[in-house]
């Protein structure tokens, strides 16, 4: 037997693990040129604290840049301005190692990066071998992404636990299940804090440009405050933020002489963060036409578009359902009982989205509108096209 095919094998081998160590020198050279990371995990908001934190940060003078993977991956520069990143594959956590060596060549002060891994190995990548923070941050634990993370709530804690940093601190905004991320926080040697989402005024949160959750806020400034950065200082860099695509954004809409109020939801794609969110909208915007929910489903999801469905015709229980889906009819009949002066409308996907917007605008004067479900694709035509009517008076 030749032993060629042996040597060439093993000469490939070889020089495999040496170009894996020189890359991982190189990588530990980029971190060691970025003073500061903060590496930003949960279930909701990850987008929004990472804008948030990373304006706090540049308003007290800290050359800093960020990057989330949201509604749209950006990058963030020192200035404050988003650059979208055009993928020419598929999305992978070895996108974070580039950027990071990118940001090092900038010479930053700081780096804010979204966690962009949802299966727990990958998160545990993403923290303990590309980020490696100083400050890590978990938002919440809600039960999304049940099939990668799960299947209970507490799967979910525990996975998203992976992104906690070794030494350091973690900050988190969860109030549910604070005592799964304190235990692998003490584990780590990491200090714990947990945020206060009252310590947020309604003054500050009047102050943004869209609505903004007060844990998202109290997360944020606690991050800054950890970073040496005072309250006053950080709240006015994140009062002038530019939110990402999918914040809950209010909009007045106007035909003729009827107006419409119109919240888009939909990156709350989990029941749990859906109520939350319609709570604090039906708070600040009541309406004396009438309650509609807009629901945007994916076929690929069923599991969440019921989900979805029952909790709307359960819990929230509108005037009015504008349903955009296939083959759920019957699935929304069975539950009509739970709401049984809803009235309902059904809308296919194939369906022209001209359709969805008059059906919307055709709602009695005062409407207020909740946009939920699915919002990449489609979802952002028919928000183009409904923002057509809005009114900026």
């Amino acid at each position: 037997m030749s032993i060629a095919p042996l040597i060439v094998l093993g000469t490939l081998a070889l020089s495999l693990c040496i170009l894996g160590i020189l890359e991982y020198q190189l990588h530990m050279q980029s971190l060691a040129a970025i003073p500061l990371r903060i590496h930003v995990n949960g279930t909701r908001g990850k987008s929004s604290v990472t804008r948030l934190i990373a304006a706090g940060l540049r308003e007290a003078g800290i050359r800093t840049f960020a990057k989330t993977t949201g509604t749209a991956p950006r990058v963030i520069d020192a200035d404050g301005k988003d650059r979208i990143i055009h993928r020419l594959r598929l999305p992978s956590i070895g996108e974070q190692t580039r950027l990071l060596s990118y940001f090092a060549s900038e010479k930053p002060e700081a780096v804010v990066m979204e966690c962009m891994a949802v299966q727990p190995q990958y998160q545990w990548i993403a923290e303990h071998q590309m980020v490696q923070a100083q400050i890590g941050v978990i938002t919440n634990v809600r039960p999304d992404h049940l099939d990668e993370m799960g299947p209970t709530e507490d799967d979910v804690a525990y996975s998203l636990c992976n992104t906690v940093p070794i030494r350091g601190i973690l900050i988190t905004g969860e109030d549910q299940k604070p005592e799964i991320l304190e235990q692998v926080a003490l584990a780590n040697g990491v200090e714990f804090l947990q945020s206060d989402e009252s310590t947020i005024t309604q003054e500050e949160l009047n102050k943004f440009t869209y609505m903004e959750h007060p844990a998202n806020v109290a997360v944020a400034l606690d991050a800054c405050k950890e970073a040496g950065v005072e309250r006053k200082i950080a709240l006015a860099g994140m009062h002038k933020v530019q939110p990402d695509l999918g914040a809950l954004v209010a909009w007045n809409l106007q035909k003729d002489e009827k107006r419409i109020q119109f919240v888009n939801g939909m990156a709350a794609n989990d029941p749990v963060s859906t109520l939350q969110i319609w709570k604090f909208v039906i708070d600040r915007y009541p309406a004396e036409g009438g309650t509609c929910v807009f629901f945007n489903s994916r076929e690929d999801r069923p599991i969440r578009t019921r989900q979805l469905i029952e909790l709307t015709l359960q819990e929230i229980k509108p005037d009015y359902f504008i349903i955009r889906g296939n083959k759920i009819d019957s699935f929304v009949q069975r539950l009509l009982q739970h709401s049984a002066n809803t009235k309902i409308y059904m809308i296919g996907l194939n369906d022209d989205y001209d359709s969805i917007v008059q059906k919307i605008m055709d709602l009695p004067h005062d409407t207020l509108i909740y946009a939920i479900g699915n919002q990449v694709g489609a979802g952002q035509e028919i928000l183009s096209k409904i923002s057509e009517f809005r009114y900026h008076g």
